[in-house]
């Protein structure tokens, strides 16, 4: 069959010109630790927690094996279990509401803002039971979810707030706050298509409460606070030297990579508007809450499905974050949910595309992008 004219290939992402610009840095990083014969937790962790803690503006900061393990550290420190409901979103990965079910407690899941992909704050009140025992917002796509009237609810009934910030390392709110320092709690992903990445998967967990923070740690090694002696029934959820030591190298340039991706989505609006695409064929992502940190440049788009074949077909890797909402998961059946129960979600499910961003993307693939777009609507 033959390819489709095309220019200039645009893959989703370009991990690799990442490492060619700190190649030399990486290295000799990684040869450091080689040779330390410290794999595991040690010196180079401890230098990850302070830098993280430091750039999110929280007192301590954990390092994890995982974005997902972060947010289960976070319920098994507040002892969420059997009984236990826990409020998340029903837009959003997986992870947010398998590690409630992990613990055998009930997901209850909430309706999206339409604007935002974030959690609808407004349907709080109606969805707390005395049952309930945390609230997950979810920072999606890297802008903060609603935290200054989630957190007044949550306080007027004394729940706690985790935020899974997975995707939005250094968003920030108007007042410069920064995602995982508002909540109890702030879950971090380094999975390595994050805009801090690892060479694997690690995580880490943001606190300011001095007391949860020492039982989280413990829980990270098996519930142990010396080697053979447990106190609670925790995991293995330690982060290796390794990635930790790749991690706060990288940390030194994210900011410079934020506003590059910033300045990418930025141009994206423009060229889209440009086009003649909006709002008729396309809508682009808005900036609501604070400092959108564009993990993802989300599209809402006519014929979702068409144009996301159409792009692949000339070798432009867009991506569909999330094609089928929580709530209509197979393995979450047995909650009762069914579809038309969250709207929002539904529609933002059948609708969202993401374009390629990310620090190295050049202004020639944006306008291939963009011209392809532009190619789809108007056949």
């Amino acid at each position: 069959m033959p390819m489709t004219p095309q220019s200039t290939p645009v893959p989703p992402l370009d991990l690799a010109a990442q490492f060619a610009d700190l190649r030399d840095e990486l290295l000799s990083e990684l040869a450091a630790v080689a040779s330390s014969g410290y794999y595991v937790l040690g010196p180079k962790v401890s230098a990850l927690e302070e830098a993280l803690a430091e750039y999110c503006g929280t007192k301590h900061a954990l390092g994890l094996s995982s974005g997902t393990d972060a947010l289960l550290v976070a319920m098994m420190t507040l002892e969420v279990g059997p009984g236990d409901e826990v409020i998340v979103p029903t837009f959003t990965f997986f992870g947010t509401a398998g590690t409630v079910a992990r613990l055998n407690a009930r997901p209850v899941f909430c309706d999206i803002v339409p604007e935002t992909y974030n959690l609808d704050v407004g349907q709080l009140e109606r969805l707390i039971t005395p049952r309930t025992k945390a609230i997950i917002p979810v920072h999606l796509y890297g802008q903060l979810a609603d935290m200054r009237a989630l957190l007044e609810i949550a306080a007027g009934h004394d729940l706690p707030v985790i935020e899974d910030a997975a995707q939005a390392i250094g968003a920030q709110g108007d007042d410069g706050a920064r995602a995982g320092s508002f909540g109890l709690f702030g879950c971090l992903s380094f999975y390595p298509t994050k805009n801090l990445g690892a060479l694997g998967d690690a995580g880490a967990l943001l606190t300011n409460d001095e007391n949860l923070f020492e039982t989280a740690r413990k829980l990270r090694i098996h519930g142990s606070g010396h080697t053979y002696y447990h106190d609670h029934v925790g995991g293995n959820f330690r982060i290796d030297a390794i990635q930790a030591a790749i991690l706060t190298l990288k940390l030194k340039h994210l900011e410079e990579w934020t506003e590059r991706r910033r300045a990418r989505a930025t141009r994206y609006t423009e060229l889209i508007t440009a086009a003649g695409l909006v709002p008729e064929h396309v809508r682009p992502p808005q900036e609501i809450n604070g400092r959108h940190v564009y993990h993802q440049y989300v599209l809402r788009v006519q014929r979702r499905d068409e144009l996301a074949t159409f792009l692949k077909d000339r070798r432009i890797g867009a991506g569909v974050y999330y094609p089928l909402p929580l709530h209509l998961q197979r393995c979450f059946a047995d909650l009762g949910y069914k579809a038309g129960d969250f709207p929002h979600a539904e529609r933002a499910a059948a609708e969202v595309l993401a374009l390629p961003i990310y620090p190295e993307l050049t202004n020639q693939q944006q306008q291939v992008v963009v011209d392809a777009l532009a190619a789809f609507y108007r056949r």
